[in-house]
């Protein structure tokens, strides 16, 4: 384990990150299930602040082992059992979340699962770490902070359950073992220098978590046409087709302004770069996730079991899709540094069609046509990106490439 050739040709992910990852379809899952339930029920404090600490504990546990596994993956058994222990902590981590969103709709916070679980993933990298520590001799005292961090953290998260359940003391602490673990890495690479980490694998790896994160969308638009076409629903129409239409245009447009970045190529040329851009990917990961339970929640609005309004329920997915796209142009800049005028035309013709689906939902315009609407947004952006956006990106990557 003395790090691979971050240079590597056809570096690809491994059927282990593949497998790894799948645990992550059901954790991602879960945490949309639990927000499109708080959410109709009218729980909006409790389903938002609950995702966004699910979503951290399951993106952060992710994104060490890619990062991890990218620089020094030897796939011999000690690997690919340390990686079974991580995968089975993903799996406590999820079923941790539905008590941890009771808990919170109820004014208090049980996390008791989601730390074992979130334990269990988290230890088997510090043997990880110690065997890159002990024959990767040049990167030992950066191995070292991050062994010496994750032991840390994980003390803290266990401290944390000795504490009185009240949400304020719980999650307010909690920001300590979190800045542990976040920062450690920092202060590592900056320190001691980079892993050996390979920039087109590492952009094929995130790019994965993504695709995962957008099938939760397909996931909601399935569950909004279930409920259209149900006993309960009116039936097929031609406005349910449209509906149909609508979520799957939608996750198809947010999968292709995504691929579009050239991050593996950018992140070969600009490795310092790196953090910006992995750290960043945590917001996209949220938004992408919250775009399927907003889906989700149109279904329950659809269905009659919903507290929320119509212009509240669209709210649910036109949030989270504006975070989306905003932080996929952020995500581009991280690694360029570039944007032309274009860029913001794009981004507030999006922007701007969010707000016209959102008037429409005001006027008592019906909330599949809004949805309609809607899945506009980023349509806006790939059409923009088809016309003109390219020569720009085209221009970066020769750039970045020339260096």
């Amino acid at each position: 384990m003395t790090g691979r050739d971050p240079h590597q040709p056809h570096r690809v992910s491994t059927s282990l990150e593949l497998l790894f990852d799948l645990t992550f379809v059901l954790a991602y899952g879960s945490a949309a299930n639990q927000l499109a339930h708080a959410l109709a029920a009218g729980h909006l404090a409790a389903g938002v602040g609950g995702f966004l600490f699910a979503i951290f504990a399951i993106s952060w546990a992710w994104i060490n082992f890619a990062w991890f596994a990218s620089a020094y993956d030897t796939d011999d058994w000690v690997f690919r059992l340390t990686t079974m222990l991580q995968m089975s902590g993903v799996l406590i981590l999820g079923l941790g979340l539905p008590a941890m969103f009771a808990s919170l709709a109820r004014g208090t916070v049980d996390i008791r699962v989601m730390v074992l679980g979130y334990v269990i993933m988290r230890v088997p990298m510090i043997v990880q770490w110690a065997r890159a520590a002990h024959q990767d001799l040049a990167h030992r005292r950066s191995t070292e902070i991050r062994i010496a961090a994750i032991v840390v953290s994980q003390i803290g998260w266990c401290l944390l359950l000795r504490l009185p359940p009240r949400i304020g003391l719980v999650f307010g602490l909690a920001a300590i073992p979190l800045a542990a673990e976040v920062y450690a890495p920092i202060v590592a690479e900056r320190r001691y220098g980079g892993m050996p980490w390979h920039a087109h694998h590492i952009a094929e790896r995130y790019g994965c978590v993504v695709l995962i994160a957008l099938g939760e969308g397909l996931v909601g638009t399935l569950a909004t046409l279930a409920a259209v076409v149900g006993p309960q629903g009116p039936g097929w129409s031609l406005e349910v087709a449209l509906v149909g239409l609508a979520g799957t245009a939608m996750t198809f447009g947010m999968w292709w302004i995504y691929f579009v970045i050239p991050s593996g190529p950018l992140l070969a040329a600009h490795r310092d770069r790196g953090f910006g851009w992995g750290y960043g990917h945590i917001v996209l990961f949220a938004a992408t996730v919250a775009v399927g339970a907003g889906l989700h929640v149109a279904a329950f609005t659809i269905e009659h079991h919903s507290a929320l309004s119509v212009p509240a329920t669209l709210l649910c997915t036109a949030i989270p899709l504006g975070l989306f796209l905003a932080s996929v142009f952020a995500l581009s800049w991280a690694l360029s540094r570039s944007a032309s005028r274009g860029d913001g035309w794009m981004l507030l013709g999006a922007f701007a069609t969010i707000a016209a689906a959102l008037a429409l939902a005001v006027a008592g315009v019906s909330l599949a046509a809004s949805l309609i609407v809607l899945a506009l947004a980023p349509w806006v952006a790939v059409v923009g990106y088809e016309a003109f956006g390219h020569r720009h990106s085209a221009e970066v990557l020769r750039g970045a490439t020339e260096v």
